[in-house]
């Protein structure tokens, strides 16, 4: 008989005293190790455009630690999802990303073009408004960059994603919303005067 089938069986000739022994440290971990890594997959599915098929990929090809990447912008790097950086003598000539990985590149891009299309979410808003500055391509990146650093603070501080709402931009500075709302009406020959709503 072969050693590995030793150590999984338990024969007859060992006594019936051996049968209430706990399983092998080695088969808790490996539960452990099961558990955590469901854990992880739950957590995942939390962030838009991420399914159950989604989040065992990045747990597979990060595996599922990102304490090697100091910061999620490291991961971002990793991944191939930053702007590249083409300069010479003070002229920049192409901001095209790194190959990174392939896999992970592929999966954030599906998971971005289903993000933005909930016009309600911080997600959708924000590319939105970078499409009108930069473009539909750069704006996508962005957005797929965005996912990585939410994957890195979901896996890191083992908690699930939360979004910042469609409002988010509003309420980080409300006085540059006032003026866009000022310029336009004032656009169409109109004014407007802003008053606090009393509590």
């Amino acid at each position: 008989m072969s050693t590995g089938s030793c150590r999984l069986r338990r024969t007859s000739s060992e006594g019936a005293s051996r049968d209430s022994r706990p399983w092998p440290r080695c088969r808790t971990r490996s539960w452990s190790a099961r558990t955590q890594r469901q854990l992880c997959s739950e957590a995942l599915q939390t962030i838009p455009g991420i399914g159950r098929l989604g989040s065992e990929i990045i747990i597979a090809e990060t595996g599922g630690d990102v304490a090697q990447f100091a910061s999620a912008h490291h991961l971002a790097s990793w991944i191939g999802v930053c702007p590249g950086q083409n300069e010479s003598a003070g002229v920049s000539k192409s901001g095209r990303t790194r190959p990174g990985n392939a896999n992970l590149k592929c999966l954030l891009g599906v998971a971005a073009m289903v993000a933005i299309r909930n016009k309600g979410s911080y997600l959708g808003v924000f590319f939105r408004r970078l499409t009108a500055r930069r473009g539909g391509k750069r704006a996508l990146v962005a957005v797929m960059r965005k996912l990585v650093i939410a994957v890195w603070h979901v896996l890191h501080d083992h908690e699930p994603y939360r979004d910042l709402g469609a409002d988010h931009f509003t309420r980080r500075d409300p006085e540059r919303a006032m003026r866009r709302m000022l310029k336009e009406a004032n656009s169409l020959g109109l004014t407007i005067r802003f008053d606090p709503i009393p509590a």
